[in-house]
């Protein structure tokens, strides 16, 4: 069956620019450390086609070989095992942005004033929703809603749960300082907590109240409050927090709420367990449409982002893996680079908005056809 939001053509891998150059050594690396998770549970296939079934083989294929390989093998190893197939989209160009972990500064205790907005965990009358049991002429967006005894409704959205729609539940996981640096946190969909009490905490993504997903930046750009051409990350946020009272209603317009989950014993070189079960890499990891990608895929990448000194553009070409996804990241040429925690990774992952020259899948060898 063929999907009708893009053609994925087949490509030799010596006709891929920069293939032969790239560090697909650490791209081995990631994948086989991902690969007990995807043995144990393969992923689901999904509308572009990628078998998950075959995938889980290509991953046991990398158990049986050492972690680290020297770039010809690592190399050998994507070439023996999958065929590359260049994702044409029917409509629209290859498009990507960057993403990262923030670090943040909270405590675990209510009431501490220096700390007032809370990160929430998943309420336990919020359920999942899909084709089968959406209810009739809902939004098809709609991935949640909270039970009743009535059945399903739509669940309360951002604004409704600032002004306390689960106050006195208590569901509030941890406190930070400030509701913008908690808004980003909703966006970026993990966080590194400092606790003021001592010691750390990690936030992942758990679910969201259901409502899709608005981006503010687009908002600001289109009610001129700030110009296109110099929509940053960093501008947004210093906007946001030089206008406070607009600012809350900005971020209100997005309606979309998420819940989180502490992650416990996580590898501090890594990213939070994502939606693909397994740790974020960075540099490596790629947040894709869910509902198109194949979990676990490898994805060979060709752009020039700003990540040179001090923003200068320079060549990305990387083997990525699409472990992660997200609300805005809609479409089978769209990706989210994952760049690690902090602020650094912060400033570095809000400069890119770029199209891609290439967009490659590496399709298993011995897949299903579709």
């Amino acid at each position: 069956m063929q999907d009708p939001t893009a053609d994925l053509v087949p490509v030799a891998f010596d006709a891929l620019a920069g293939w032969a150059a790239a560090d697909v050594s650490a791209s081995f690396a990631a994948f086989r450390r991902a690969a007990p998770h995807h043995v144990a549970t393969p992923p689901k296939t999904r509308a572009l086609g990628i078998d998950g079934h075959a995938l889980a083989r290509a991953h046991a294929a990398a158990l049986a070989l050492p972690e680290r390989l020297e770039a010809a093998a690592a190399r050998r190893f994507f070439e023996t095992h999958f065929t590359a197939r260049r994702v044409r989209p029917r409509e629209g160009t290859p498009f990507l942005t960057g993403y990262f972990e923030p670090e943040l500064d909270g405590t675990r205790r209510p009431g501490d004033p220096r700390f007032p907005a809370p990160l929430l965990a998943r309420p336990d009358d919020l359920v999942d929703v899909d084709a089968a049991t959406r209810p009739p002429g809902w939004d098809p967006a709609y991935a949640f809603a909270r039970r009743t005894e009535d059945g399903l409704e739509p669940y309360a959205d951002r604004a409704a749960i600032e002004m306390g729609a689960l106050a006195g539940r208590g569901l509030e996981l941890v406190f930070v300082a400030d509701p913008v640096e908690a808004f980003f946190v909703h966006v970026q969909g993990s966080v590194r907590i400092r606790l003021a009490e001592g010691g750390t905490m990690r936030l992942a993504y758990a679910a969201k109240a259901g409502h899709p997903y608005t981006s503010i930046g687009r908002l600001a750009i289109e009610r001129g409050l700030i110009a296109a051409e110099a929509m940053t990350l960093d501008v947004l946020r210093a906007w946001l927090k030089a206008h406070p009272a607009e600012a809350r209603d900005l971020m209100r317009a997005n309606r979309s709420y998420v819940f989180f989950a502490e992650q416990a014993d996580l590898d501090p070189g890594l990213g939070a367990v994502a939606a693909a079960g397994v740790p974020l890499t960075p540099g490596l990891s790629l947040a894709v449409d869910r509902t198109l990608h194949t979990f676990g895929t490898p994805i060979f990448l060709d752009a020039d982002l700003p990540l040179g000194t001090d923003g200068a553009t320079v060549p990305f070409r990387r083997l990525m893996l699409a472990e992660d996804t997200g609300s805005a990241i809609v479409g089978p040429a769209r990706g989210d680079v994952f760049l690690g925690c902090g602020a650094e990774a912060g400033r570095r992952a809000g400069r890119i908005r770029h199209a891609a020259r290439d967009f490659v899948v590496l399709a298993p060898n011995g897949e299903g056809t579709r």
